[in-house]
This record gives structure tokens, C-alpha cells and sequence, in this order.
């Protein structure tokens, strides 16, 4: 992104922009079909104002997974028990669910897998070292790595809509199969 200090009015443009996306993202259903023209346009700003932000539509998609990742990787967010783990998969979907039309739409595409791929990663790390130090089982990366490596598998079925479950019932079976791994 470009702004790098993002002032009261820097951050209301963003929100302004990111808002005009989505709105933009539910009525094509397509990312490649939103131009920045008709971004601008709709949120009734500049061009100027637009690439001081972003340097094209794709970087505000990358911007609402960065938001998920951010939130979902903060250094205030520490997992001592099984307990915390278990709130931590709840703070997962809560996070998908928030925007989950504009999820749905985003990560349909492949290249949104980096994404996922880079969220898995953030979790598996935060989840193996909370129970490194309880958990005594050799395999306990590769347990991480199995469970959370299925999570993802799920979440991509879930959001190309080849599931018939939803996101409440995906969290439910993370958390029994968290138990079953771990218990």
C-alpha cells in the first residue's frame, strides 16, 4: 500500500474505498471486471486520491486479507492452553465471516490461495508453539500441519461454494477434531 501513515483522513478514504469495492465486487462477481474508473467514480473521489492509496483494484482485495491476517496474527494474541486454541479457531471464522460475500467472491480465484496458504501458516506456527510445551509427542508439528492443512481444504470448498456445510458447522468439527488430535 502506499500511504504509509495513516492519518484520521487517510483511513476514512481507505474505508470509503474499500466499502465502494465491495460494493462494487457483490454486483460483478468478478475482480477483473472492476475498473478503477468506475471506483472513483462511485465513491466520488479522484483518481489522484485512489493511487495515493492503492496502486490498482487488486491491492484493495489485498487489503481485506491483510486486514484478516493482521487480526489473526497480532503479537497481542498469545495461546497458552487448549483453551485459547479453541478460541483462536472461533476468531478465525468470526474473521471470515465479517466480509464473507466479499471472501466468498475473492477467494473463488486461485491466486487467492497465497492468501489462505499464508494464513494456515500464521495459525500452524501460533498453535504449535502454545502446546510445544505441553503437548510431548514428536509428531506434534506434523498433528499441527495435518489438522490445520485440512482446516484450509475446507475453507476453499466452503468459499467456492463446494460444501455443504457452513461456517458455524467448520468450526465445530475444527474444534472436535482438535480434540480428537490433541487430547
Amino acid at each position: 500500500m502506499k500511504v504509509q501513515c495513516l492519518n484520521s483522513s487517510s483511513v476514512k478514504t481507505r474505508n470509503l474505498i474499500k466499502k465502494t469495492f465491495a460494493e462494487l465486487i457483490n454486483e460483478k462477481k468478478q475482480l477483473d471486471k472492476i475498473t478503477v474508473t468506475e471506483l472513483v467514480k462511485r465513491a466520488k473521489l479522484t483518481r489522484s486520491t485512489f493511487y495515493t492509496h492503492y496502486d490498482n483494484i487488486y491491492e484493495v482485495a489485498q487489503d481485506y486479507q491483510l486486514q484478516t491476517i493482521e487480526l489473526l496474527c497480532s503479537e497481542d494474541l498469545h495461546l497458552y492452553s487448549k483453551q485459547d486454541i479453541q478460541d483462536y479457531f472461533v476468531n478465525i471464522i468470526r474473521c471470515l465471516k465479517e466480509n464473507e460475500e466479499i471472501y466468498k467472491l475473492l477467494l473463488s480465484a486461485n491466486e487467492s490461495i497465497l492468501f489462505l496458504e499464508r494464513l494456515k501458516n500464521i495459525a500452524s506456527e501460533k498453535i504449535y508453539k502454545a502446546l510445544k510445551s505441553t503437548y510431548n509427542n514428536k509428531y506434534l508439528e506434523m498433528d499441527v500441519s495435518f489438522l490445520m492443512n485440512g482446516i484450509l481444504m475446507e475453507i476453499i470448498k466452503y468459499f467456492r461454494n463446494e460444501s455443504d456445510y457452513s461456517l458455524d458447522d467448520l468450526l465445530l468439527n475444527m474444534q472436535k477434531w482438535f480434540e480428537k488430535i490433541f487430547d
